[in-house]
């Protein structure tokens, strides 16, 4: 599902096909990869199993690890060597080699301190717009984010989407599309949610949830509830609707 956050992804065995769900483009293969903020849902498969570990980034901290302006990559999913190079190869291959699951967090977070020390830092203005993007879910005029950020709308703009990836405009709608989520599974009525989650009105909400995640509201819940042994309501992050587990 689209979320408000950056992942990396570091396999030690196994390759991912990912491809985008509403336009069933062809799938592409990685082994360690870096995602952005997608505004549309992506499908992965694989053989039937991974091994490795998943790092979950706040934009700006995406932004100070890769060293790279996230919005020349972060509307795709790349190979994690195109932003990192051959080190995060070797990293993997250095965390499979370790015994015990402590051992790889400490080696993971060792490394990846050492990898943001002297990276490229986040205007604090972005990060503060951000959060107030965030207290809202998403359901903010963006040129009061602006004129809090103290910059001019076109100047807010711009560092908004070198830092972040997508525009704040974008950012805010994928932030009111894990509210209505939260609300739909949590059992609010599409009307309902439509209101709360800052929605014209319920056709608005169908229209928002069907191209982003490629189902409408009742398949979407659907689909979560009828997951083999309530794998549907496996989400990755606190707090977020992450996933649907789909059996082939």
């Amino acid at each position: 599902m689209p979320t408000d956050t950056v992942t990396l992804v570091i396999n030690f065995d196994g390759d991912l096909w990912l491809s985008d769900v509403p336009t069933a483009g062809a799938a592409t293969t990685h082994r360690c990869l870096a995602s952005g903020l997608q505004t549309t849902a992506t499908l992965g498969e694989h053989s039937g199993s991974l091994y490795g570990m998943e790092v979950i980034l706040t934009p700006w901290a995406a932004f100070t690890l890769f060293g790279v302006a996230v919005q020349e990559w972060a509307k795709d999913v790349v190979d994690a060597s195109e932003l990192l190079g051959r080190r995060v190869d070797e990293l993997a291959e250095s965390l499979a080699a370790l015994d015990r699951w402590e051992e790889r967090f400490r080696l993971l977070d060792t490394t990846l301190i050492q990898w943001t020390r002297g990276g490229p830092l986040c205007p604090p203005q972005i990060i503060w717009a951000w959060q107030a993007l965030a207290h809202a879910s998403g359901n903010i005029r963006i040129q009061q984010v602006a004129d809090g950020s103290g910059w001019g709308r076109r100047q807010f703009e711009d560092r908004f989407r070198r830092h972040i990836g997508v525009s704040a405009k974008y950012a805010a709608r994928i932030m009111r599309l894990q509210q209505a989520l939260r609300l739909l599974i949590a059992g609010h009525a599409p009307a309902v949610v439509a209101t709360s989650a800052g929605f014209f009105d319920q056709a608005h909400l169908t229209r928002e949830v069907s191209a982003m995640t490629g189902r409408p509201p009742t398949r979407l819940l659907a689909s979560r509830r009828g997951a083999a042994s309530g794998a549907g309501t496996r989400d990755r992050l606190d707090d977020l609707i992450t996933s649907i587990l789909l059996p082939r």
